[in-house]
C-alpha cells in the first residue's frame, strides 16, 4: 500500500480506526500500521485508534481527539476552567469526564486521563468549533465547576477552596448560578450543595 493514497484517503478524518480502513481496503495489509509507526508517518492514539502526527500541532486537536479515545467523555475538571480562563495555570493533562470506568491513556499527542460519573450526570456540555469545522465537548463553566468538586472531595473548607485561585470577575460576571443551582440538583448529594455555598461565599460572590 502506498502511504501517500492512504494519507489522502484518511487524512481529512485526522484519527481513524482499522475497520475504516478495511472497510475501503478489505485486503489492506495490517503490517502497515506497524510499519507506518515506526517511520513516524503515525501515531497510536490507543489500541486500534490512530491518527497523523501533523495533527499534534493544530490547535484543539488533543481536545478533538480527547473526545474520540473514550467514548461517551466531554472535556471538564481543571482542563476546562483552564480553557475558559478560570484558573490562572495551563494544564498539561487532558482531564475528561465519563460514564465508562476511569482510564488514562499515554500517546505522543499528551496525557488524556477520564473521571468516572454516573450515567445520569452526563450532561451541561456543549460542542466547541474547531477552525476547520470539526468539533469537541467541553462542560459548560457551572458543570466543569461541578463536577471538580463532586470528584475531588479534597476542596472543602474555604482555604482549600481559594487555593483553586478561581477567577473573581468570571465568577461574579459570567457564572450562571441559576444554571449553576439547577445541575447541582441533579447530583442529589448534600455534600456537594454545601461545597458548592462554601466556594461561593470564600470568593463573595
Amino acid at each position: 500500500m502506498n502511504f501517500l493514497r492512504f494519507r489522502n484517503q484518511f487524512f481529512e478524518l485526522a484519527c481513524f480506526t482499522p475497520d475504516q480502513v478495511y472497510a475501503w481496503q478489505p485486503d489492506f495489509d495490517r503490517n502497515n500500521f506497524y510499519r507506518w509507526l515506526q517511520k513516524g508517518l503515525l501515531v497510536r492514539l490507543r489500541k486500534g485508534l490512530y491518527a497523523f502526527p501533523e495533527y499534534a500541532k493544530k490547535p484543539g486537536y488533543q481536545w478533538y481527539f480527547a473526545n474520540r479515545m473514550y467514548r461517551p467523555s466531554y472535556i471538564s475538571l481543571f482542563s476546562a476552567l483552564a480553557l475558559y480562563g478560570l484558573i490562572p495555570e495551563s494544564v498539561v493533562q487532558i482531564l475528561s469526564v465519563t460514564s465508562l470506568k476511569t482510564a488514562g491513556f499515554v500517546n505522543p499527542l499528551g496525557e488524556f486521563y477520564y473521571k468516572t460519573v454516573r450515567e445520569d450526570l452526563m450532561f451541561g456540555f456543549e460542542p466547541k468549533a474547531l477552525p476547520d469545522g470539526k468539533y469537541f465537548q467541553i462542560a459548560r463553566p457551572e458543570k466543569a465547576l461541578l463536577d471538580l468538586l463532586y470528584l475531588y472531595p479534597e476542596y472543602n473548607s474555604e482555604e482549600q477552596m481559594l487555593q483553586l485561585r478561581l477567577d473573581e470577575d468570571f465568577l461574579k460576571q459570567a457564572l450562571d448560578k441559576r444554571l449553576l443551582a439547577e445541575y447541582a440538583s441533579f447530583f442529589r448529594s448534600k455534600t456537594l450543595q454545601a461545597r458548592i455555598l462554601r466556594l461561593l461565599k470564600a470568593y463573595g460572590v
